[in-house]
């Protein structure tokens, strides 16, 4: 009997692996993590551990992907912490929802998404960032009453208070001086 497709079947095992190693995309990287499962799953079927093989694929396949996307689909967002009126005029000023369009394209090139968490007041919205309820917050530096100084802008549009450092690198590193915001990082107390 010709047992050529096992040894093809098994050298897809490390093929992917490696495949897998160097996976960016984090739903890349489970699509791939799923295939891997499914070819160990089947070399163990094909040498006749079937037990092992049922295990791989429920346990080592099924399960594993569905805590991993879970894990990944709740850790790539930024809660973004908005006032409730700004987030009414991010719909109709072209310049607020120009930015959060830029926010949602700076986070999708690092397979992050963005998700606008509304407040009914600034102190609210400060507290929000401080009791780390969203990462980020966003408003008019009006509502701040803080004088910005240092900043390209004469009249900056936004001012975006990150707690997370490395948010604010990927952020002052994409955000153009023409964005309309002021950016700084918030040392946040630990807990």
């Amino acid at each position: 009997m010709n047992d050529t497709y096992i040894y093809v079947i098994m050298a897809l095992l490390p093929l992917s692996a490696c495949k897998l190693l160097f996976q960016v995309n984090p739903y890349n990287a489970l699509v791939i993590r799923g295939i891997l499962g499914a070819i160990a799953a089947m070399v163990y079927a094909i040498l006749g551990a079937a037990d092992v093989a049922l295990t791989e694929a429920l346990v080592g396949t099924m399960l594993a992907i569905t805590l991993y996307a879970v894990a990944v689909r709740s850790s790539m967002v930024m809660r973004l912490g908005l006032l409730e009126n700004e987030l009414t005029e991010a719909n109709n000023d072209p310049l607020s929802g120009k930015l959060i369009d830029n926010f949602r394209q700076i986070l999708g090139k690092h397979y992050m998404r963005l998700d606008l968490v509304p407040y009914t007041n600034t102190e609210e919205l400060q507290r929000a960032l401080m009791e780390k309820e969203v990462h980020t917050i966003c408003l008019r530096p009006e509502a701040t009453n803080q004088d910005l100084v240092g900043s390209e802008n004469e009249n900056p549009t936004y001012h975006t208070q990150t707690r997370i450092q490395r948010l604010y690198e990927i952020m002052q590193a994409e955000l153009s001086s023409s964005s309309a915001t002021i950016l700084s990082y918030v040392s946040t107390p630990k807990s």
